[in-house]
C-alpha cells in the first residue's frame, strides 16, 4: 500500500511517512509555504503515488495536506478538520508553539498529533517545549532516527487510544547523521492504530457523533463503577486486563462520544460486554496512568514485532554508577559514545545517562525505577537557553520528584547545556563530572558554546518568502547606518524565542524601552552639558549643540562630531557617554511584519502601536495575490490595517507596491520616517510560491493596483489639507469602496474631487459583472430605440476580434444589410446581453482565432456563457457563423483542430441549443489568395440568399475601405484630429486614424494587456497609455539629456526607460493626459520624437565604437547629417505638441517651416524606412537588417573616406505567409562620405515612387527590390544620383555584439559598457540601476552612448574622473558584467504587456529561459562562449531575431518558432528549425545541442556555422529562400 520499501535517511522523512499514513488531514506549517521543508518531499511523493491513509473513512482515502504559513496562526486550521471527524496531525517548527498557546489548551483534549522539529537547526533549544509543558498535552521525545520513526507511530496510536493531544519533538539536525533505517511495515502501523479500513469513525447508521472542537471537550475513560484495581510493577494502578469493559474516549460536558471507543490492549483484547448495564459504568478524565498504560501497550507491540523496546525514561551505563547525567535537548548519543570510549582513568568513565522518552506526563515512579539505587548525584544538562527562572524546568522536575519520593534520592545539580561537538565533548564531560564530584558543586554552570544568531534575514519569524526581502533592502538603502528593526532576531534577544521576537508586541515593547532609555540619556546629557566634569569644556559645547539637533535631520552628523570630542577628552564622564554611543544617533525605528498581523491573533499588537502615539514605524508586507483574494476562509479574512490606522487620526499611513511604483515606495518610506508619530506602511508583494517569477509578481501587482484592490496612497494627518499640502494623496488611479467611504466621512474626498474632477469616476467599489450587465443592457436598448420605425427583418451581428478584422467585416456586413432593408445592430460579443439571445430573429456571428484555438478577448465571456448554459432555448432563432483563421498557423497534424476552432465551436453549440442555420459556417483562411476575403466572398451571398435579400436592386456602391494611404493624404500633413483627441477627457484613447498618425510624431497608443481581462470584467475600458520613442541619431546623449529623460519617465511614464534596438530612448505607460507634457519635456532636452515611428525615415543608427573615439566622431556626424536631411518638414508636430497657449510656435528641437514635404509628399512613404551605420570590425547595429545599411570605410590617413551601401534589408514577417520574409541588404557599392546622404535620399525616393501602397505586408523596400530586381532598382537610384556607385571597398566584421567593461581609446579617455538586460532601465530593491545611472549623469563627466544591442556606454571619462565614477558604479552595483556570454549576447523586444502586436512574452521571459540554459553552459564549458540569442513576441522582428544564431519568435502565449543558423557577424539569415514549441521542448533541444557543440565544434567555429555544418539546418543564402528547406516542413493539410 505504501509502495516499495526504501530506506529512510532523515527525521523529516521518518516522521512524515507515519504522519501521512496515520492522518486524514495534515497541517504542514512552514515559514514559507512555497518552499519545501524536511517533510514536504515525503508528503508529495506519497500523495503523487496516491497512497491512501490507514485512517480513512473509506478505502483509498488520500490525506489532505494543508500548507499554512507559520506566522499565520497555523493551529487555527486544525479545528475545522477535527470538527469534521478527521484524524489530524501537524508538522511544524518549534517557533510556532508559544504564539499558539491559546489553542494548545483546547487541542490537548483532542486526539491530535503535533510533530515538532526543534529550532534553531544547528543548536536545538527546548525552551518552547518546556514553556508549554503544562498545556495538557502528552510529550514524547525522539533522539535517534529509528526513535523518530517509532515514536511518531507511538504518538499517533496514543492520540487515538487516549483521545488526548500528543506533541512529538525531535532535533532533525542531530538525527541527520544516523544510518538509514527500514520503514515500519504497514501491518505494524495498522496493528498499532487498531483501525482497519472503514472503522476509524462510527458507522453513520449508528447513533454516534464525530468529535467536535469545543472548549468543553475533555478526554475521558469509561469503566465499571466497582472495578477492582491492580497495582502494576510500575507502581501505577491500572485497570484489569481480562474481562472488564472499558474505553478511552472524548466527552463534551460529560457526554460520551463514540469516536474512539477502543480496547485497552493494542494486541487482542476483550470486547465490551453486551451484558454490562449503563448504570454500572462511570466516566472520569484520562489520567497519567491511562496514558502510560496505552504507551506500554503500544511499545510492547513494537517490541514484539521489531525487537525495539522503549520506556518512559531510559537509563544507560553501569548499574553501580554513582553519578548520572540527565540530558534534555542535547545530543545524548554524543555523550554516551564519549563515555563508552573513555579510558578507565577518565573521571567520566563510569557515568550513567538518563533521557526522557515521555516528558509529560512526568511519572515519578517511572523515573525512580529507571535510575540505579547507587546513583548519588545527577547532573541535569538542559538545552534551555531562554529560562524564565533561575532554575531550569527539568531541574525543578527532578528536584520535586526526589523531594516527594519516599526514598532518599540523589542530589540534582543543574547545568546549562550549549553546543557540544566531537572535539569538545571530552572537555565538557570532565568539567561536568569534576563539578559533580566536588564537595560543593556549583549550580547552573555553562557547558559548551553558546552561539547567538544575528542574521538580518531572520527579521520575519517565522521566515518570510525571499521575495519579500525586497522591502528590507529598500529600508537598508534609505536608512543605511541608522535603521533599527526592533523585531529583527539578533543577539540582543537572547533568552527569547524566535516567534516572540518577531511579534508586534515584542517589537513595540522593545522600541518603547529604547525610547525611554534615550529620554533618560537626554537628561543625562543635559545635566552633563551644564554641570559635567570633563577635562575641557569642549565636550560641553558639543553636547549642547547635539541637544539642539538630536531630532533634526543633521542629528547624526552632529552626533559624530560630539563623539569625536568625547573620545579625546579622557574623563570618566566622557567614557560613560561613549559606552552609550548608539544613543547619540537618531534611528529610523521599524517593526517589520507580514499580512498575518492583519488577522485577529496579532491585531492587538498593531493596535497598541497605533494607539500609543509613539514615533514608531511599521512595515507590513501583504503577499496575497489579487487572483486569490476571494479564496480565503471566512475565519481568516484580514482586517484593513490602513483604514484601521487612518481612523485613529494620529498615524501616517501609506500603501505601496514595489512592482508598481518604486519611486512611490521610496517617497512613502521617507515620509513615514519623517512623521512624528506612529506610521503604518502597507507593502504589496504578491506570490504563491518561493520561486515565483518576477513576471507573475508584476502581473498580480498591476491587477491589484489598477483595479483598486491595492490602491497606492499616502495619508498624513499633520498636513493642513490644502492643495499644496493634502492629507490624502492618491498615487494610483483607483481606490476601494471602504477607503472611499472613509474619505467621504472625513470630508476630504470633496476637496480632492475639486482638484481632480476625474477622481470621482475612478472609485472602485462594487463594480464588476453587475455594472457590465447594465452597460450591455443600456447599449442594446439604445440601439433598439434607434431602429424603431424601420421596416424589414432584424439582423443582429456579433463579432469577436483582437486585430480588428472581424470587427471590420461585421460593420461592413451591417452596412450591406441596411442597404438591403434589414434592421441591423452590431455588438462585440462581450457587449451583448446574453439573456436577449433567445429572442433574436436572425443573428450572425463573426470571430477570429486567438492563441491556441481560443476566442478573442472581447468574445470570451459570451462564449463561456453560451458554452456552459443548460437552459438556453435557441429554437426560435436563425443564425450563421463566419470564422477567420490561418490553416497553416499550427503546422503539426495534431494541432490542426485549432484552425478556426472558435467559429466552428460556436456554430456547433448554437445548433445544439436549437438554432437553425441560415448558412453553413464560413471559413476565412489567411493562406487563400485574398486571405480571409476569399472565404468571406463565398459565404456572404449564401447569407443574403437565406434572408431573401440577395436580389435587391439599386444597391449603392460601397465606399472602398479606408487605408493608411487615405489617412495620410487626408491628414493635412500629419495633423488629423490629434489635437481634438488629446482634448477629449471621456476616454484614454484616440481615434483609429489618429493612432496611425501619432506614429509619425513618435508615439503609439497601447493598452496594458496584463489588465485587459480584469478591466473588462470590471466594466472598464482597456488601460490605454502611450509609448513615446525619441529620435536620437547615433544614440549619443549628454549627461544633462540623460537626467531629463529620467525625469520624463518618472513624471509622465511608468518610471522605467527602455533602450531600444534602434539605439534610442523609449517610454511606456504615458497616459493621454500627460502625453503633451512628456513631449515637451523631451524637447526641452533638445531632443525630439518626430519621425521616430511612421512611414518615414526613422532614427539613424551608428556603431558606438568606444575604442576609437575620434573616428567615431566623424562617422557619428554622418548619422546626424543623414537624419537631418531626411527629416519631415511638416509643422504639425510643433503645433500639436509644443505650441504655447498664445498660439506662438515653440521651436526647440527643430525648425518649423511651411507645410510641404519636398521629399515625402502628402502620402509620405509606403512603409517605414530604416538606416544604420556600422563601423568595421563591429556590426553592432546589424547593418544587413535595414532598408539602407552603410558600412564605414576608413581611408589610408585614418579618417572616414566613405561608405559601402547596402539596400533592401528588413526583418518583418507574417507567420505562415511565405510571401513575407526577412531579407539582408544587397550591396550597391561605395559612396564618398560627403555624398552619402544623397545616396540615402535617392534610395528612399525610388522606394517612395515604386513601393507597394496597396498591400502593407508587401510595402517594405526589400519587396520592391526583389520585385524590380537589384540591378533595375540600383539603376533608378543611379539615375537620380547622376552617377554610378563605385565598386565596394573591402571590409570585415568580427561580431555584432557589444564589448563590456572598461576600454581605453586612442585619446586616453575611458569608456565603460554597462550590461542592460534587454535595455530596461529601472530600479529594483536588489539593483538600483536607474538611480545609479542618474547619479553618474549628475557627475557630468563624458557622454552616454546607446548601443544597437540595447546596452549603454559611459564614454569619454578622463583618468582624473575615474575614481569618482568607479565609486558611484560600485555603490549602485553597476560595475558587474560577470554574466554568461549567452546572456551578454542576448536581446529581446518589449512584447507583453504593452505591445499590441505581441503574441508571446519576450523581454520578461528571455532572461528566465537563459537562466535555465546556463547550467548546461557551465557543464559543457561554454559559459564564456558567445552565442547570439534573440527573442521577439511577434514576427515583426524588432530585436532582429532572424539574424541571431538562435532565434525565438512568439507564435502564441508560451509558444515560439525556433530558428537556427544565423551568422555570428549578423551577415546571414537563420531558418525555421521547430514551430510552435514551448519551454520544455526548447530546453530538450538546446541542452543536448550545446553539449554536442562543445564536443564537436572546430576551433573558432561559431554556433550558427556549427549547426549548418553538421546538417541540423540548411543555410539561408537569400531572403527569398527563407522558407525553403526548413527543418520542420509546414504541413499543407487542413
Amino acid at each position: 500500500m505504501a509502495g516499495p520499501s526504501v530506506l529512510i535517511s532523515s527525521a523529516g522523512e521518518a516522521v512524515a511517512r507515519v504522519a501521512y499514513l496515520c492522518s486524514d488531514t495534515i497541517i504542514s506549517v512552514k515559514s514559507d509555504p512555497t518552499e519545501p521543508d524536511q517533510f514536504s518531499s515525503t508528503f508529495q511523493s506519497l500523495a503523487e503515488d496516491r497512497v491512501p491513509s490507514l485512517t480513512g473513512s473509506r478505502i483509498a482515502s488520500i490525506p489532505e495536506i494543508l500548507q499554512v504559513r507559520s506566522n499565520n496562526d497555523p493551529l487555527l486550521s486544525t479545528f475545522s478538520p477535527i470538527h469534521s471527524g478527521h484524524s489530524v496531525s501537524v508538522t511544524a517548527p518549534s517557533s510556532i508553539l508559544l504564539s499558539s498557546v491559546p489553542h494548545l489548551y483546547k487541542l490537548a483534549q483532542l486526539p491530535i498529533v503535533i510533530h515538532i522539529s526543534l529550532q534553531p537547526s544547528q543548536n536545538p533549544d527546548v525552551s518552547a517545549i518546556t514553556a508549554i509543558r503544562q498545556s495538557g498535552f502528552t510529550f514524547l521525545q525522539s533522539e535517534t532516527l529509528q526513535e523518530a520513526h517509532d515514536i511518531a507511530l507511538s504518538a499517533h496510536a496514543l492520540a487515538i487510544q487516549s483521545g488526548k493531544g500528543v506533541i512529538h519533538f525531535f532535533h532533525s539536525e542531530l538525527l541527520a547523521h544516523d544510518r538509514p533505517i527500514e520503514p515500519n511495515s504497514v501491518e505494524l502501523l495498522q496493528a498499532a492504530l487498531r483501525i482497519n479500513f472503514g472503522t476509524r469513525f462510527p458507522d453513520p447508521d449508528q447513533d454516534e457523533e464525530p468529535l467536535h472542537a469545543d472548549s468543553g471537550l475533555v478526554a475521558v475513560v469509561t469503566e465499571p463503577r466497582d472495578v477492582g484495581h491492580e497495582t502494576t510493577s510500575s507502581g501505577h494502578k491500572l485497570f484489569e486486563t481480562s474481562s472488564t469493559p472499558r474505553t478511552l474516549q472524548s466527552s463534551i460536558n460529560g457526554s460520551s462520544l463514540g469516536s474512539s471507543r477502543r480496547e485497552s490492549s493494542v494486541e487482542s483484547g476483550p470486547s465490551v460486554s453486551s451484558v454490562t448495564s449503563v448504570e454500572s459504568l462511570v466516566t472520569r478524565s484520562v489520567t497519567s496512568a491511562d496514558v502510560l498504560r496505552c504507551l506500554d501497550s503500544i511499545w510492547a507491540l513494537i517490541k514484539s514485532r521489531t525487537g525495539r523496546g522503549y520506556h518512559a525514561f531510559e537509563y544507560s551505563g553501569p548499574k553501580s554508577a554513582k553519578v548520572a547525567l540527565f540530558i534534555f535537548g542535547g545530543d545524548a548519543g554524543l555523550f554516551g559514545d564519549a563515555i563508552d570510549n573513555a579510558s578507565s582513568n577518565e573521571v567520566y568513565a563510569k557515568v550513567g545517562i538518563i533521557t526522557a522518552r515521555l516528558y509529560r506526563p512526568w511519572l515519578v515512579s517511572e523515573l525512580t525505577k529507571a535510575i540505579p539505587s547507587s546513583v548519588r548525584k545527577i547532573g541535569i544538562l538542559e538545552q534551555v537557553s531562554k529560562r524564565t527562572t533561575k532554575w531550569g524546568p527539568v531541574f525543578l522536575d527532578l528536584l520535586a520528584s526526589f523531594s516527594s519520593s519516599a526514598i532518599n534520592g540523589p542530589t540534582p545539580i543543574g547545568f546549562k547545556l550549549g553546543l557540544v561537538t566531537h572535539s569538545t565533548i571530552a572537555q565538557a564531560l570532565r568539567g561536568v563530572c569534576q563539578n559533580l564530584l566536588s564537595q560543593n558543586p556549583i549550580q547552573n554552570l555553562d557547558v559548551g558554546a553558546f552561539q547567538k544568531e544575528s542574521t538580518a534575514s531572520d527579521f520575519l519569524v517565522p521566515k518570510q518568502p525571499k521575495v519579500e526581502l525586497a522591502y528590507m533592502k529598500i529600508l537598508d538603502q534609505l536608512f543605511d547606518g541608522r535603521l533599527k528593526v526592533a523585531n529583527n532576531f539578533s543577539s540582543q534577544h537572547a533568552g527569547l524565542s524566535l516567534g516572540i521576537a518577531s511579534t508586534p508586541e515584542f517589537g513595540f515593547g522593545s522600541l518603547l524601552a529604547r525610547i525611554e532609555r534615550r529620554q533618560d540619556f537626554l537628561l543625562e546629557v543635559k545635566e552633563a552639558a551644564n554641570n559635567g566634569s570633563f577635562t575641557t569644556n569642549v565636550p560641553k559645547t558639543w553636547l549642547s549643540k547635539w541637544l539642539l539637533h538630536h531630532e533634526k535631520s543633521d542629528a547624526n552628523t552632529v552626533a559624530e562630531d560630539a563623539i569625536a570630542r568625547l573620545s579625546v577628552d579622557g574623563s570618566p564622564l566622557a567614557a560613560k557617554f561613549l559606552a552609550s554611543r548608539p544613543l547619540f544617533f537618531k534611528e529610523s525605528q521599524w517593526l517589520i511584519g507580514s499580512d498575518s498581523w492583519a488577522y485577529d491573533l496579532s491585531n492587538s499588537g498593531v493596535h497598541h502601536v497605533i494607539a500609543s502615539g509613539k514615533n514608531i514605524n511599521m512595515l507590513i508586507i501583504d503577499s496575497e495575490p489579487y487572483s486569490e483574494r476571494s479564496a480565503a476562509e471566512s475565519s481568516r479574512r484580514k482586517k484593513d490595517i490602513g483604514l484601521y490606522a487612518m481612523n485613529f487620526g494620529n498615524a501616517y499611513v501609506g500603501s505601496v507596491a514595489v512592482y508598481s511604483s518604486y519611486t512611490q515606495v521610496l517617497q512613502t518610506l521617507i515620509e513615514a520616517d519623517q512623521f512624528d508619530g506612529p506610521s503604518v506602511v502597507l507593502a504589496y508583494l504578491p506570490q504563491t510560491k518561493a520561486d515565483e517569477s518576477p513576471l507573475t509578481v508584476l502581473q498580480e501587482t498591476k491587477k491589484a493596483v489598477d483595479l483598486g484592490y491595492w490602491p497606492l496612497y499616502r495619508w498624513n494627518p499633520n498636513n493642513e489639507g490644502s492643495e499644496a499640502s493634502p492629507r490624502f494623496s492618491l498615487d494610483s488611479e483607483r481606490i476601494k469602496a471602504d477607503l472611499h467611504e472613509f474619505l467621504r466621512r472625513d470630508n476630504h474626498l470633496t476637496q480632492l474631487s475639486k482638484r481632480s474632477p476625474q477622481f470621482s469616476a475612478n472609485l472602485a467599489g462594487s463594480v464588476g459583472s453587475e455594472v457590465r450587465k447594465l452597460q450591455r443592457r443600456k447599449a442594446k436598448d439604445a440601439y433598439s430605440k434607434l431602429l424603431e420605425g424601420l421596416y424589414g427583418a432584424s439582423l443582429t451581428i456579433l463579432f469577436a476580434s483582437d486585430n480588428g478584422n472581424s470587427e471590420s467585416l461585421a460593420k461592413r456586413l451591417a452596412n450591406r444589410g441596411k442597404a438591403r432593408g434589414l434592421k441591423t445592430m452590431v455588438f462585440a460579443m462581450d457587449d451583448y446581453p446574453i439573456e436577449d439571445l433567445a429572442a433574436e430573429e436572425n443573428i450572425v456571428m463573426l470571430t477570429s482565432t486567438a492563441g491556441q484555438g481560443e476566442f478573442p478577448q472581447n468574445g470570451r465571456s459570451f462564449w463561456d456563457a453560451v458554452k456552459d448554459t443548460t437552459d438556453l432555448d435557441l429554437s426560435q432563432i436563425s443564425f450563421s457563423v463566419f470564422a477567420l483563421g490561418d490553416s497553416h498557423y499550427w503546422p503539426r497534424k495534431e494541432d490542426k483542430i485549432y484552425y478556426n476552432k472558435p467559429g466552428k465551436d460556436l456554430d456547433t453549440r448554437i445548433s445544439f441549443l436549437g438554432g437553425k442555420r441560415l448558412a453553413e459556417v464560413g471559413l476565412g483562411d489567411d493562406q487563400d489568395p485574398d486571405t480571409y476575403h476569399t472565404g468571406y466572398a463565398e459565404w456572404e451571398p449564401k447569407l443574403w440568399r437565406a434572408l431573401g435579400v440577395d436580389n435587391v436592386e439599386g444597391l449603392p456602391d460601397e465606399p472602398p475601405p479606408i487605408t493608411n494611404e487615405d489617412i495620410k493624404i487626408e491628414s493635412n500633413y500629419l495633423r488629423g484630429t490629434i489635437a481634438e483627441g488629446l482634448a477629449d477627457k471621456s476616454t484614454g484613447a484616440i481615434s483609429a486614424a489618429d493612432q496611425q498618425l501619432t506614429k509619425f510624431h513618435g508615439t503609439y497608443m497601447q493598452d496594458d494587456r496584463d489588465l485587459r481581462d480584469e478591466r473588462k470584467a470590471q466594466g472598464l475600458e482597456p488601460a490605454y497609455s502611450f509609448m513615446i520613442r525619441c529620435r536620437l541619431p547615433g544614440g549619443v546623449a549628454t549627461p544633462q539629456q540623460w537626467i531629463q529623460m529620467d525625469d520624463v519617465c518618472n513624471s509622465f511614464g511608468n518610471e522605467t526607460m527602455k533602450l531600444t534596438t534602434r539605439q534610442t530612448f523609449q517610454f511606456h505607460g504615458v497616459v493621454k493626459g500627460k502625453l503633451r507634457a512628456a513631449m515637451q519635456g523631451i524637447n526641452q532636452s533638445l531632443m525630439t520624437t518626430i519621425a521616430a515611428c511612421g512611414d518615414v525615415n526613422r532614427n539613424v543608427m551608428c556603431s558606438s565604437l568606444p575604442e576609437r573615439s575620434q573616428y567615431h566622431r566623424e562617422v557619428y556626424a554622418i548619422s546626424q547629417n543623414v537624419s537631418d536631411h531626411l527629416l519631415p518638414s511638416t509643422t504639425a508636430y510643433h503645433e500639436i505638441w509644443l505650441q504655447e497657449e498664445n498660439d506662438k510656435k515653440t521651436q526647440i528641437a527643430g525648425n518649423a517651416v511651411a507645410d510641404h514635404e519636398p521629399l515625402y509628399g502628402p502620402t509620405y512613404l509606403p512603409r517605414k524606412f530604416k538606416i544604420t551605420i556600422a563601423i568595421p570590425p563591429h556590426n553592432d547595429t546589424d547593418v544587413y537588417a535595414h532598408d539602407v545599411g552603410l558600412i564605414a570605410i576608413q581611408g589610408a590617413d585614418g579618417h572616414l573616406e566613405g561608405f559601402n551601401v547596402l539596400a533592401g534589408g528588413g526583418m518583418g514577417v507574417t507567420h505562415n505567409n511565405k510571401k513575407t520574409y526577412p531579407r539582408t541588404g544587397s550591396m550597391f557599392g561605395f559612396v564618398p562620405a560627403n555624398k552619402v546622404h544623397f545616396a540615402c535620399e535617392k534610395i528612399m525616393l525610388v522606394q517612395r515612387d515604386y513601393g507597394d501602397r496597396k498591400n502593407r505586408k508587401h510595402a517594405r523596400l526589400k519587396y520592391t527590390i526583389d520585385d524590380m530586381g537589384v540591378d533595375v532598382f540600383k539603376g533608378k537610384v543611379e539615375d537620380l544620383l547622376g552617377h554610378k556607385f563605385e565598386a565596394p571597398r573591402p571590409f570585415h566584421f568580427d561580431s555584432n555584439i557589444d564589448t563590456f567593461g572598461w576600454q581605453r581609446d586612442e585619446t586616453g579617455n575611458n569608456h565603460f559598457t554597462f550590461f542592460i538586460e534587454n535595455g530596461r532601465i529601472e530600479d529594483t530593491a536588489a539593483f538600483p540601476m536607474k538611480t545609479g545611472l542618474r547619479e553618474i549623469a549628475k557627475a557630468n563627466k563624458g557622454e552616454f552612448r546607446l548601443t544597437g544591442n540595447q546596452h549603454l556606454i559611459l564614454s569619454n571619462v578622463a583618468d582624473e574622473d575615474l575614481p569618482k565614477i568607479k565609486d558611484l558604479m560600485a555603490k549602485h552595483k553597476l560595475n558587474n558584467v560577470q554574466f554568461s556570454a549567452l546572456r551578454l549576447s542576448s536581446s529581446a523586444c518589449v512584447a507583453f504587456p504593452t505591445c499590441g502586436l505581441a503574441m508571446a512574452e519576450s523581454e520578461r521571459y528571455l532572461p528566465e529561459l537563459i537562466t535555465k540554459l546556463e547550467g548546461a553552459l557551465e557543464e559543457n564549458g561554454l559559459r564564456q562562449e558567445s552565442i547570439v540569442m534573440r527573442m521577439t513576441g511577434c514576427p515583426n522582428g524588432c530585436a532582429r531575431p532572424w539574424l541571431a544564431e538562435v532565434g525565438f519568435v512568439g507564435k502564441a502565449f508560451g509558444a515560439y518558432n525556433m530558428y537556427l543558423g544565423g551568422g555570428y557577424h549578423g551577415q546571414r539569415l537563420s531558418k525555421l528549425y521547430r514551430s510552435s514549441i514551448k519551454e520544455e521542448e526548447i530546453l530538450e533541444i538546446m541542452k543536448p545541442l550545446l553539449k554536442r557543440y562543445a564536443l564537436e565544434r572546430y576551433e573558432g567555429e561559431r554556433f550558427g556555422d556549427f549547426v549548418i555544418r553538421i546538417g541540423l539546418i540548411k543555410e539561408t543564402k537569400e531572403g527569398k529562400f527563407f522558407h525553403d528547406d526548413t527543418a520542420e516542413a509546414e504541413s499543407e493539410e487542413e
